[in-house]
């Protein structure tokens, strides 16, 4: 049985192409967008939330109908590469043309709700901060995602943010103090067993947290670390 291959792509400064102005579509814009993208969107209507993102210049909106012209044009032009597109109408003649048009020309296409006329899918997304979890079904059941990532949400809550700030925070200040690469290695693994969380939850975090940065800057060495992991 083949699996889909799961990447985290950067669309930072990317252009990317939706097709529907509906409230799916304006989900799909605002996570794009959130990404750094720069999104056109395609429709001869729009939702209110789209023609505000049109107003405060997120997005770009173009009030026709879809044709293959729309991607073939650009891309002969050499105008606009987009790097993705998405079909997000509630006509499924139009979202087989268009992913037909980006497919004849190599680009990432999905139809939503469609995995079969796509080349990648998009997953249920649970975020805090720099930990991003992606959950799918490979398309089976995108209702499935939905709950479980519900579910993930209630077991990583947002003090996860802060943990994984600090954790980068952390490796960072180790990584331009101390040379042996394999020490820093067996620190980090040791510092995933420390209850940061709770110290989090119970709001003595950011004392802690400064001391310890205070007491590494004075005498930068792990052990210094340690001693404060230590305490918790």
């Amino acid at each position: 049985m083949k699996h889909q291959y799961p990447i985290m792509l950067d669309v930072n400064g990317a252009c990317c192409l939706i097709v529907g102005g509906g409230s799916i579509a304006e989900r799909k814009a605002r996570s794009l967008v959130q990404a750094g993208a720069h999104v056109t969107v395609v429709s001869p209507d729009f939702t209110a939330g789209l023609i505000d993102m049109e107003r405060n210049g997120e997005v770009v909106l173009y009030r026709q109908t879809f044709s293959s012209l729309t991607i073939s044009t650009e891309v002969a032009e050499g105008t606009t590469p987009y790097k993705l597109v998405i079909a997000a109408t509630d006509a499924a003649d139009v979202n087989k043309k268009i992913f037909e048009a980006a497919a004849q020309h190599s680009l990432l296409v999905n139809v939503v709700d469609q995995p079969e006329l796509s080349t990648f899918i998009v997953p249920s997304v649970v975020r805090r901060g720099k930990l991003v979890i992606a959950v799918s079904t490979g398309g089976a059941s995108p209702a499935a995602a939905r709950k479980i990532a519900r579910e993930l949400e209630q077991t990583y809550g947002d003090e996860y943010e802060l943990y994984l700030d600090f954790l980068s925070e952390v490796r960072l200040n180790v990584q331009a103090a101390v040379p042996d690469k394999e020490a820093r290695q067996q620190l980090f693994k040791e510092m995933l067993e420390w209850d940061v969380l709770s110290r989090i939850r119970a709001g003595s975090f950011e004392s802690w947290k400064q001391e310890m940065f205070e007491a590494f800057e004075k005498e930068p060495v792990m052990a210094t670390i340690r001693a404060f992991g230590q305490r918790l």
